[in-house]
């Protein structure tokens, strides 16, 4: 007897269920299913079903204690942003003095790049990718501006080759090895937003640090979705945000990164807070600023309590089960999302963009709809199907399966309905 396609998928699921009883599940626009297939983590993680809990306890804080919460009960306000340094700094592979939570993923951007974008005469480049963020884009133009450089003189965008979707590591190798003496700064995204890359972060900084240059990155779509271990890598700079793979809400808390070699250097330079001073004479309220050799130099105000509720438990979870099962699982899920595109896509105008090697991609698959109406598609999938994906206008919807929360029936369902609609067109 012949399984059902659907019957298989539902069959790993029993085999390799995922944390899905963790989280709070949107339930579906349309189709014949409860809960949706929700392929977006990319853009914006699930809740975690403990984060209501953790923004409770701190609202009672606040009106049993009032200003007092700063200073006393369970988890008191003015340290209370350290619970999250470990566990950051554990999925970044970092140490915790080099790692801070604070504002969010284009103002850490621009606060790091204040003190490592430093152009001088003849070394003013910025290289970034030619499909970064626009937010990324946006950032590294107006820091040129402030330095009073030509944004379309020195910002080098990197483009695949002809006929390529996506960024060869030697590409980038070779044009620091050509031109390097001209970078002040590589700022590339760690896992690129649009095909899903994974770029190979060690070797590329590497060759940044040949070339004399600075090497930061954006990891808005790598934290919590592939390993990372930025203090050995010698990344000079990092930031991130916590609302996709991490799960930690709308607009959430990002994350910072400075290396150490980096930490009480004093000719580097800052723009800086009162929360950034040395903790021990902070409340003292002099007016010359006093960095500690920790990240937390960087830091500029008190952080927002209620914003890092939800966060605890999100990172809990990660810290829960672990990057290196989460990976594994990953790469279980998006392979079984790959081979069941393979299926579709000869008969079909569809193309993955996202490279084939695991190695090479998080849990992200991009795929270009040949009749372009990628928007009008996402919203029949979700309307119709239950499926939620995203789009990038024209012709780009993005699968994240994401391994803590989608299951193998969920892959089976989006490709499914994706088959049906672009069959349709």
């Amino acid at each position: 007897m012949t399984i059902p396609a659907e019957e298989k998928a539902r069959r790993r699921d029993d085999v390799d269920p995922g944390h899905r009883h963790l989280f709070h599940v949107p339930p579906a626009e349309g189709g014949r299913y409860a809960e949706a297939a929700y392929l977006v983590g990319n853009s914006l993680g699930l809740q975690p079903r403990a984060a209501r809990a953790e923004i409770d306890a701190e609202l009672s804080t606040w009106a049993t204690l009032g200003v007092s919460g700063h200073f006393v009960g369970d988890r008191p306000w003015i340290p209370s942003y350290r619970s999250l340094t470990g566990p950051s700094a554990s999925l970044v592979g970092a140490l915790p003095a080099e790692t801070v939570v604070m504002n969010s993923l284009t103002v850490n951007l621009h606060l790091l790049m204040v003190s490592f974008y430093r152009p001088a005469p003849g070394r003013d480049r910025i290289l970034i990718e030619d499909a970064a963020f626009p937010s990324d884009s946006y950032a590294v133009r107006s820091q040129a501006r402030h330095h009073g450089l030509d944004p379309d003189e020195v910002v080098v965008r990197l483009r695949p080759r002809p006929g390529e979707e996506t960024l060869r590591t030697e590409d980038v190798v070779d044009y620091l090895d050509r031109e390097g003496q001209r970078v002040a700064l590589v700022l590339l995204g760690g896992v690129n937003y649009l095909t899903g890359e994974l770029m190979e972060i060690p070797e590329i900084t590497r060759a940044g640090h040949r070339a004399g240059a600075l090497v930061g990155w954006d990891l808005a779509h790598a934290v919590g979705n592939v390993p990372l271990a930025l203090h050995d890598w010698g990344v000079d700079f990092a930031a991130w945000c916590t609302y996709k793979y991490l799960n930690s809400g709308p607009g959430a808390l990002a994350g910072a990164f400075v290396h150490e070699r980096h930490l009480g250097d004093p000719a580097i330079d800052r723009f800086e807070g009162w929360w950034g001073t040395e903790e021990a004479t902070r409340f003292e309220m002099a007016p010359v600023f006093r960095a500690p050799a920790t990240v937390e130099a960087w830091l500029i105000s008190n952080p927002p309590v209620l914003a890092m509720a939800p966060m605890r438990s999100a990172l809990a979870i990660f810290a829960q089960v672990g990057m290196a099962a989460l990976r594994a699982r990953s790469e279980r899920l998006t392979g079984y999302l790959e081979e069941l595109l393979d299926r579709v896509v000869p008969s079909r105008p569809l193309t993955v963009l996202t490279p084939r090697d695991p190695a090479r991609r998080g849990c992200q698959l991009s795929v270009r709809i040949g009749r372009g109406g990628a928007a009008a598609l996402a919203k029949r999938l979700s309307a119709e199907y239950g499926v939620v994906v995203d789009d990038r206008e024209p012709d780009v919807v993005r699968l994240a399966p994401v391994p803590l929360y989608s299951t193998y029936h969920d892959c089976w369902r989006a490709v499914d309905a994706l088959a049906r609609l672009v069959e349709e067109a």
